[in-house]
C-alpha cells in the first residue's frame, strides 16, 4: 500500500486543500497520515477538522512514498520552519513524489528544493518563488520531475488525480 504524508497547519489550513485530495487519495487505496505541528484536531479556515495522525519530528520521509503540502495562510505559521525544510529536503533527496498547494510551495522555495524548477503558487507567492530561483510559470497546475505543484484551491481535485497518476 502506498503511503502519503499530508502536511496541514494546525490552524487556518485551506479545507479543500486537504479534503478533495487526501478523499482521492483514500478511494485510490492510498494511506494517508495527516502531520501537523501538535497532536488534535486542526482546524481549516473554514471550520474543516482534521484529526491530527502524527506530529513533524515524528516524520521520517523513508517511510512514504509521496509528502505533500496543503495551503492555506497558516501553513506559513505553523510549517515555514526548519524541521520541514529537512524532511522535504531528505524527501527530495531520495526521489519521493512531492506536491504542495496554494501558498505552500512558498514553503518548498525556502527550503532550497525548488531552486532552477518551473513551479506555481498562489500569486501572493510568486515574488518568494523568484526570489529562490524558481521559474514560477503561474499555472493551475505544474509538474517538474518528482515535485507537483498547484495555485489554490481551484484546481485541487485535479492536482489530487496528478498526485494519484505519480504514485502508481
Amino acid at each position: 500500500m502506498k503511503k502519503v504524508a499530508m502536511f496541514i497547519a494546525f490552524q487556518d489550513f485551506r479545507d479543500e486543500e486537504y479534503i478533495e485530495p487526501k478523499k482521492i487519495l483514500e478511494a485510490e487505496g492510498i494511506k494517508v497520515d495527516t502531520v501537523s505541528s501538535a497532536k488534535g484536531k486542526a482546524r481549516g479556515k473554514f471550520g474543516a477538522i482534521a484529526d491530527v495522525d502524527k506530529i513533524i519530528s515524528d516524520i521520517n520521509p523513508s517511510d512514504y512514498d509521496a509528502l505533500c503540502l496543503v495551503g492555506g495562510y497558516g501553513c506559513l505559521e505553523y510549517l515555514d520552519n526548519n524541521p520541514v525544510y529537512d524532511i522535504f529536503k531528505q524527501a527530495f533527496n531520495e526521489n519521493k513524489l512531492i506536491g504542495s498547494i496554494c501558498i505552500s510551495p512558498v514553503i518548498l522555495a525556502h527550503a532550497g528544493i525548488l531552486k532552477g524548477k518551473k513551479a506555481t503558487v498562489w500569486v501572493d507567492g510568486a515574488d518568494e518563488l523568484k526570489k529562490a530561483g524558481v521559474v514560477y510559470t503561474g499555472a493551475d497546475i505544474e509538474i517538474d520531475g518528482r515535485i507537483i505543484t498547484a495555485n489554490g484551491p481551484g484546481p485541487a481535485k485535479e492536482y489530487a488525480q496528478k498526485l494519484v497518476q505519480e504514485l502508481k
